[in-house]
């Protein structure tokens, strides 16, 4: 059976170039970056090098990166270390209700440690209003997180417009990157953004390794201790190869940018195009035109998303049924209710994400089978009889 990967926004195959120049870190040149002899100093120097890479790319400078393990890590170090830094000054935080679960549940946890929280709706695209985030801020407000780009609908946010409300007040602003980072041209100081993270296996690198951007100037706590790496702000034996590939990873993909956005889009729009003309009772979610490139995230009505997901796999097709981080979960997809989505019909979404490497055949094939699978879920589904008038509602 041919696979057909459409789970982009989950992670992302590593792009053969990027192991080629990791490989060397696993083996020959194996050294810890933190040793003083001649293996540790080419590790470090290779981190030095990786980290300058990143910076240029955007718009920041090497002090201003700290690598971490990955998006979540991040999410949690920008949160909880404001939280450190700025507790006695402020308790007020500002955040959106479809912020990804690392940015919800570490903020869950930080109410319970006496700080306040206010989460800002969005409109039925899962687009935030930048006056209600004005209208939000308080004397006591310490910190505004906006994600960039939501990793389930793909609704790109006004992140510069959030940004200068936020430095309007003075109060530090961060945006979540994970899914934008390498799809979007992303310049640190353009966007007025002070503290950004983003993670390498979203554009074609390994797993495992992120990074924080944190604007110099900025006090911010430390999440992990017990070691001195990332000049002394977070603990742990750096990820040589890891960092490189990071670095080589952002580098293609910004290079590659413009090539691939075409091309993804191309696979994007002709699927949505075919799913709305060809298969009744669907709902595109997010915002139409400000969304990821990659993103197709559809509810339909009268079946479960998970029974589509199953179908599809079966059929050999890799789909996700909303964010990766929790599609483990039963629950309605958070981010669909807070846009307004009805309980139901949440249950029955399913995001289909695009790469550089799939084909218009695989699209193709992929609604035929999309139609044979609703179409079969429905004539078992009581409430499409229902809807059909085969059963009567007593």
């Amino acid at each position: 059976m041919n696979r057909i990967y459409f789970d982009h926004a989950a992670t992302t195959p590593l792009d053969k170039r990027v192991l080629e120049k990791m490989t060397p870190y696993f083996c020959e040149m194996a050294g810890n970056a933190n040793s003083q002899h001649y293996f540790g100093r080419e590790a470090m120097k290779a981190v030095d090098e990786a980290r300058d890479k990143i910076a240029t790319l955007i718009g920041a400078k090497p002090s201003e990166i700290y690598f971490t393990s990955g998006g979540t890590e991040a999410d949690n170090w920008a949160l909880r270390g404001a939280a450190a830094a700025y507790g006695k000054k402020g308790k007020h935080f500002i955040i959106s209700k479809i912020e990804h679960a690392a940015m919800l549940s570490t903020a869950a946890d930080l109410e319970k440690q006496g700080f306040e929280f206010t989460y800002l709706d969005v409109d039925e695209r899962g687009m935030i209003s930048t006056k209600q985030l004005e209208k939000s801020i308080r004397p006591d407000t310490v910190f505004i997180g906006i994600m960039f780009a939501n990793n389930e609908v793909g609704t790109i946010q006004p992140i510069q417009k959030a940004a200068e409300i936020a430095k309007k007040h003075g109060i530090p602003f961060f945006t979540d990157a994970v899914q934008a980072m390498g799809t979007l041209e992303i310049n640190v100081k353009e966007l007025g953004i002070d503290m950004m993270s983003f993670s390498a296996h979203k554009f074609y690198g390994p797993k495992g390794i992120g990074a924080l951007y944190v604007r110099n100037g900025l006090t911010l706590g430390r999440l992990i201790t017990g070691g001195h790496q990332e000049r002394t702000k977070r603990g742990g034996t750096t990820n040589v190869p890891g960092v490189v590939g990071f670095a080589a990873a952002l580098e293609i993909a910004c290079a590659e940018m413009e090539e691939n956005r075409k091309y993804v889009t191309r696979l994007r729009d002709k699927f949505i195009s075919r799913v709305e003309k060809e298969i009744p009772y669907v709902k595109l979610n997010g915002h139409r035109t400000k969304r990821l490139p990659a993103n197709a995230d559809f509810s339909f009505e009268y079946i479960e998303g998970e029974s589509i997901l199953f179908s599809l796999d079966l059929a050999g097709i890799a789909v996700s049924s909303g964010s990766a981080c929790s599609s483990g979960s039963l629950e309605p997809s958070h981010v669909l209710l807070a846009m307004g989505v009805d309980e139901a019909l949440a249950h029955g979404s399913i995001r289909f994400t695009f790469g550089k490497h799939n084909t218009m055949d695989e699209v193709n094939y992929t609604v035929d089978k999309l139609k044979e699978t609703v179409a079969r879920l429905r004539k078992m589904s009581p409430l499409f009889a229902e809807l059909k008038g085969e059963i009567k509602n007593v």
